[in-house]
């Protein structure tokens, strides 16, 4: 197939999304060069920059002889102050990297969660990248994934183990939408060589409409491990001790943080259906019950879970 975008400049690369990226991208032929925060083995197909998105100079080098960006990488967790200079600090550099390096094209990765800035610190950061990366001049396309699940994930991983064990705690009475990393991966190839998705956001998901109902997502869940979990909406408050004790007992490595329990409560998080990419670019291919089940298997086969 003849087009114009051949060799992809990607962040990211070394994180769940990325290297699920980095694959699907080989697979359909693009030559890919990749940043990664220290050394790694030369890989036959994959050329590995090292750098990091608070180092200009790295940046430019990822970029030169790319025929696209492919910005993935940011922060999850931490303070207001990191998410700024990661997620919103980071997408300027790699703006003025493409700039330097002559490349147009300008794949931005966001969240959902920049939809309701006022939550959460994570996602002001990430409105403000969207801000940025709309003013940048550059030929852009921003995606907004819900949340995103499949194999390698550590974020939903938590709520398998806790189908799993037959008990699943959920945020207050709400909806979701989900999608599997495959799909989103197809999507950021797929808007590459689109004209119609230049200076267009979009809200990818499963298909679903409606998304889920955070019971209906437990329920799913709990079909892989073929039992019916037992699924308790806690309240605010509730997950704000809980938050504290996560934080007293893991540091920086607790998963249910303030931040977090801020966007978690909102009732929300379905992709609008007005921001979802149409059908000639792209769907949803692989059903969430299907992906669920493949993602348990996953995590069997890793030994996450026995």
């Amino acid at each position: 197939m003849s087009r114009s975008v051949r060799t992809l400049a990607v962040t990211g690369g070394t994180g769940f999304v990325g290297q699920h990226l980095l694959r699907v991208a080989l697979a359909n032929g693009y030559d890919v060069r990749a940043l990664t925060r220290g050394w790694k083995p030369p890989e036959h197909d994959i050329h590995w920059v090292d750098g990091a998105l608070d180092r200009p100079d790295s940046l430019v080098k990822l970029c030169i002889g790319a025929d696209a960006v492919i910005h993935i990488a940011g922060m999850i967790n931490g303070s207001r102050e990191a998410f700024e200079a990661v997620n919103a600090g980071g997408t300027a550099n790699m703006i003025d990297a493409a700039r330097k390096a002559g490349v147009r094209r300008f794949v931005h990765i966001s969240s959902l969660a920049a939809r309701e800035p006022d939550l959460s610190n994570y996602g002001w950061s990430k409105m403000k990248s969207e801000k940025l990366v709309s003013a940048s001049g550059l030929d852009w396309t921003i995606l907004r994934p819900p949340a995103v699940y499949g194999p390698g994930d550590r974020e939903t991983f938590e709520l398998f183990r806790m189908a799993k064990r037959g008990f699943v705690g959920l945020p207050p009475k709400g909806r979701l939408s989900v999608l599997h990393v495959e799909d989103l991966c197809r999507l950021m190839l797929a808007v590459l060589e689109d004209p119609d998705s230049r200076s267009e956001l979009y809200e990818p998901d499963d298909g679903r409409d409606g998304g889920w109902e955070h019971r209906d997502f437990a329920r799913a869940l709990g079909t892989v491990y073929r039992r019916k979990p037992l699924a308790v909406s806690f309240p605010k408050a509730a997950l704000r001790v809980a938050s504290g004790i996560d934080r007293l007992l893991h540091g920086k490595k607790a998963k249910l943080t303030a931040d977090r329990v801020g966007y978690y409560c909102h009732p929300d998080w379905v992709s609008a259906a007005e921001r979802r990419p149409s059908q000639r670019l792209w769907s949803a291919r692989v059903p969430t019950p299907q992906g669920l089940e493949q993602t348990a298997a996953w995590y069997r086969e890793q030994g996450w879970l026995r």
